[in-house]
């Protein structure tokens, strides 16, 4: 019995699933911990990305304005 013990306290083909599980673990609890800030970091840049009026500024460059006269 001694002899089982020893040879499984020893035996480390399980040392990555348990490494990996852990790096997971910790990785999930800093999300958690973090979240509203993650996901205003994800809403800025998102919207930056998504803004269209960059896209309308570029199209109008170089246009004469024409005044609204009604």
């Amino acid at each position: 019995m001694r002899k089982l013990l020893k040879r499984l306290w020893h035996e480390e083909s399980g040392m990555g699933t348990v490494e990996i599980v852990i790096i997971v673990a910790v990785l999930v609890g800093v999300a958690l911990l973090f979240r509203s800030q993650i996901t205003n970091f994800v809403r800025v840049a998102t919207d930056k990305v998504f803004d269209t009026e960059i896209i309308d500024e570029s199209l109008n460059v170089g246009e004469p304005t024409t005044p609204n006269t009604k």
